[in-house]
């Protein structure tokens, strides 16, 4: 299984996102299953944030992960640009913890840059990591200038992570963002990995998907969380409601595509030859 480093931890590189998770009471238990099946299957990783039904994800995860070793897992939340001030941020924190469940979340992201200084956040974030309430904190949709700006700061180098907006599909940050990051070791959390709506559609339903995944006795879905994490650095974080399909996404951290199938998906979805904005979710 395709590992990779996390702060200090070591962690598949297939997680579980829970974007729209947790919004119905009619879903819930599934979802809860889905969660619980994802870990027995041995994901560690589960990517959740304040934003998400405004709570409700959190509350999803809480009670998914209330029976089950806490030090096996590496939780991962996110603070609102709102919420991302000094006065205001403890509080976000505090009532996170609360709806997960836990004295402490492993890697607390900076959802997307707001109106408070960037330095104040940084402040805030290695305070709350000094007081132990979180492991190692990151940022998330940052482009290439939010990321030297943050690197010039005090602690900034500090950052354990960016998540993105990253497929084989949308492979905008891989212009000048992507190729960046890696020179500096600072990983990649690619949010929406198998894509959304029409574009997902074209994914896995592109020949190209289709004959690597037949290849290699795979779903297309799993050829395209396979691509994503292909350099090692990158943790996918696939969100799904139903335990099988949770499974079948963690187990695609076991296949490897060689040299062919590479050339093959980028003749199908070739690299961006100039910079593409930035898909804030």
């Amino acid at each position: 299984m395709r590992e990779l480093h996390l702060g200090d931890r070591t962690v598949p590189a297939i997680g579980l996102g829970t974007w729209h998770m947790g919004d119905s009471t009619a879903t819930r238990a599934k979802e809860i299953k889905a969660i619980q099946a994802g870990i027995d299957a041995g994901a560690t990783v589960i990517d959740t944030a304040e934003m998400y039904g405004n709570g409700r994800s959190e509350s999803l995860v809480g009670e998914a992960i209330a029976n089950i070793d806490r030090e096996k897992l590496f939780l991962i939340d996110k603070v609102l640009p709102s919420n991302a001030s000094a006065d205001r941020m403890p509080h976000s924190l505090d009532t996170s913890l609360k709806l997960l469940g836990t004295d402490y979340v492993d890697l607390y992201l900076y959802h997307w840059r707001g109106a408070v200084p960037l330095s104040e956040t940084v402040e805030t974030l290695q305070s709350l990591q000094q007081q132990g309430k979180i492991k190692h904190w990151g940022v998330s949709n940052f482009d290439l200038p939010d990321m030297k700006e943050l690197l010039d700061l005090p602690g900034g180098d500090q950052v354990a992570a960016n998540e993105d907006l990253y497929n084989l599909g949308s492979r905008g940050i891989e212009y000048s963002l992507l190729p960046w990051q890696r020179k500096q070791g600072i990983p990649l959390i690619a949010y929406t990995p198998v894509a959304a709506g029409d574009e997902r559609g074209q994914l896995i339903n592109n020949p190209a998907v289709k004959e690597v995944a037949e290849a290699h006795q795979a779903t297309p879905w799993q050829i395209l969380l396979a691509w994503a994490i292909r350099d090692g650095s990158t943790l996918a974080i696939p969100q799904s409601g139903d335990p099988k399909h949770a499974v079948d996404n963690v187990k695609a951290a076991s296949l490897t595509l060689n040299k062919d199938d590479l050339a093959k998906l980028d003749k199908a979805f070739p690299k961006p030859t100039s910079k593409q904005p930035l898909d804030i979710r």
